[in-house]
């Protein structure tokens, strides 16, 4: 979720009048970091990954499934081991906006080792029995992208009203109350208010609905003149649905910023094979994913920053979200593919250049800086621009973006950092630990081939919304490099990667996400190039034992031999007896879809359609220090 800082929160007005003060100061406490760790080296290979679940509660008498609001108590409990033995702890617990969430990670990230690969599945499963232990009888903690219901009568447990006529009320919305937003900290009703007073309305954020043979139009709660969609009004519908992420340390910025830029085109190919939420507000939706539906529901910009209206009050039109793809490439191989035309204040933007700030790092915070802070506590108004980075993450945390390039923290060992983020939660931690590996990997290909996957950034927006369509893995088409190998002579006889005139048309290529994993003519694929490197690396038997089973998954869901979590979704709902071809799902349908989810990630009963047959990897707990210089397995790096 971003920057928890401790204090006292700011109204929205208070919080306008200091916006500046943020921008200005943000800045100025980049450009003291910069200069301080732009020449650090030699950091080694470390990567994590953050797991959030949603907590579940069954009645089974009644044959009903609500999310259960105890995320803040049974977060307490988690967080008293790491507190009595910070250095020991298996596993990291953190609040995230439900009150019904709770975000997992590894309790030290992971090495360069491959057979550090082992280990991942095996701590996402302790994880997972960590929070189970601490459930009553009914409840249980599930890796589930969007609770189907949310938003319906009566989806939480206990059972809140929605208060949309309260003027205190933080989201004023017709469907998600307030008590379902995390209690334990005041950062998150703060970032939903301000928000929707920033945005001067509230989020508004429309799904076409699945248009079955009973389906009744308009939809329940649709707005006018849009009779197929399904209507959401809070922040709640996208901030309280959970996702993967990855985040990897680099050796330096400059290697960061190869990282950033390569793994940009591979987003939304990972956000269309993740696709696991086609089902909102109890409807089936022609969406797969979450992505359109957290971005909007973060979307603070006024009328006139929408273009809706002539700018008066506001300085800059702004074409999307705070939360939503990249917008421009950082490394000078990405230049050329900078082809939308960034937004920024030029004072801002001159200020970091005069800081020693090359030009496209310099554009980049400043196209984030056009964003207010939207959530600033009164502690921490004053700062010491020389040591402090509260004002400069306070509007880097709230720029939620498919990659995010991160600095090292003050006084840290931490190094120059990628995080990777578009990837929706799978329902098994086989699934979950597959892609993380996956990721893994091809950061070591694309850094050891020095592969070049860019494309211009309009092609990869482009992408990001064929990702989020119904069926995406398997119908769709998505723009990619046709040659990430070496550079592709074009047609008038250049190889420096563009025509005379700038056209990069020719170095890419529509392409299926089957003929991107698994490899097509002249294409080699991403398994492929993962299995070349693999040859050359001492691999021993567990491990690649592992990895085979992790990248077969992999191979598997692009080809269509395996269906993504929002086709087995969309399929278990069409299937129910009780589905009245209405694209409604009821809460009978609700509840067996969710105990059968629940059977199947905790390995009661198969799934071939989203499994397959071999979904149980050799792993274990932990790999002792004593013994894990002497395996076989050479870094991955």
């Amino acid at each position: 979720m971003g920057l928890l800082t401790e204090g006292s929160p700011l109204s929205w007005e208070e919080t306008k009048k200091l916006s500046k003060h943020v921008q200005q100061h943000g800045i100025e406490q980049f450009i003291h970091l910069y200069e301080r760790l732009r020449d650090r080296q030699g950091d080694i290979l470390k990567w994590g990954d953050e797991v959030e679940y949603i907590l579940v509660k069954f009645d089974d008498e009644n044959k009903t499934a609500q999310v259960s609001l105890r995320a803040a108590e049974v977060l307490a409990k988690l967080n008293e081991k790491e507190m009595a033995d910070p250095n020991g702890v298996k596993s990291l617990w953190r609040p995230e906006y439900g009150a019904y969430m709770v975000e997992g990670t590894p309790g030290k990230p992971y090495g360069g080792l491959l057979a550090h690969f082992n280990v991942v599945e095996a701590n996402m499963r302790y994880r997972r029995q960590e929070v189970t232990e601490l459930l009553p009888a009914g409840e249980t903690v599930m890796s589930i992208t969007s609770f189907p219901r949310l938003g319906t009568i009566g989806f939480t447990y206990p059972i809140h009203q929605t208060t949309p006529d309260d003027e205190n009320s933080s989201a004023r919305s017709l469907y998600f109350p307030d008590e379902a937003i995390f209690p334990g900290h005041p950062r998150f009703k703060t970032l939903t208010r301000n928000i929707r007073q920033r945005r001067g309305e509230k989020v508004d954020i429309n799904l076409k609905v699945f248009k079955d043979e009973n389906t009744k139009l308009p939809v329940e709660g649709s707005p006018p003149g849009q009779p197929d969609a399904v209507h959401l009004d809070a922040m709640g519908f996208g901030m309280g649905c959970c996702c993967l992420q990855l985040t990897f340390q680099a050796c330096n910025i400059t290697e960061a910023r190869t990282l950033y830029d390569q793994l940009t085109p591979l987003c939304p190919i990972m956000l269309a094979l993740s696709a696991a939420s086609p089902i909102h507000r109890g409807y089936l939706t022609e969406s797969d994913c979450r992505w359109n539906v957290i971005s909007a529901s973060v979307d603070c910009r006024t009328a006139e920053e929408r273009g809706e209206v002539p700018l008066r009050e506001n300085q800059f039109r702004i074409n999307k979200s705070r939360y939503d793809s990249i917008d421009s490439y950082l490394s000078p191989e990405g230049e050329r593919y900078n082809d939308v035309p960034l937004i920024y204040d030029e004072s801002n933007y001159q200020r970091l250049r005069d800081g020693g700030i090359d030009h496209l790092l310099a554009q980049h915070i400043a196209h984030l800086f056009i964003r207010d802070s939207v959530s600033l506590f009164s502690e921490k108004v004053h700062q010491n621009d020389k040591e402090d980075t509260d004002h400069f993450e306070n509007i880097q945390s709230t720029n939620w973006q498919t990659m995010r390039f991160k600095p090292p923290p003050p006084n840290s060992t931490i190094g120059w950092r990628v995080e990777f983020r578009p990837c929706e939660i799978q329902l098994t931690d086989f699934e979950n630990a597959a892609i993380v590996c996956f990721i893994v990997l091809l950061t070591r290909v694309i850094l050891s081939y020095k592969l070049n996957f860019l494309i211009p950034i309009s092609k990869v927006d482009d992408n990001m919304q064929r990702a989020q369509q119904r069926d995406a893995a398997r119908t769709q088409k998505f723009w990619f490099r046709k040659d990430p190998t070496g550079k592709k002579e074009t047609t008038d006889g250049n190889t420096n990667g563009l025509a005379e005139n700038g056209d990069a048309s020719s170095e890419y290529e529509l392409m299926t996400i089957d003929q991107i994993i698994n490899g097509k003519d002249s294409f080699p694929g991403l398994v492929p190039l993962i299995n070349s490197y693999l040859s050359s690396m001492d691999v021993d038997a567990d491990t690649h034992c592992t990895i085979r089973q992790y990248l077969k998954l992999i191979q598997q869901r692009a080809s269509g031999k395996l269906l993504t979590m929002a086709s087995w979704i969309r399929n278990e709902v069409l299937t129910h007896p009780e589905y009245k071809k209405d694209s409604i799902v009821t809460a009978t349908i609700n509840y067996d879809l969710l105990k059968k989810a629940k059977d199947i990630q905790e390995g009661n009963i198969p799934c071939p359609e989203l499994l397959g047959t071999s979904n149980r990897t050799r792993t274990t707990d932990s790999i002792p220090p004593a013994i894990e210089k002497h395996l076989r397995g050479k870094p991955c790096t």
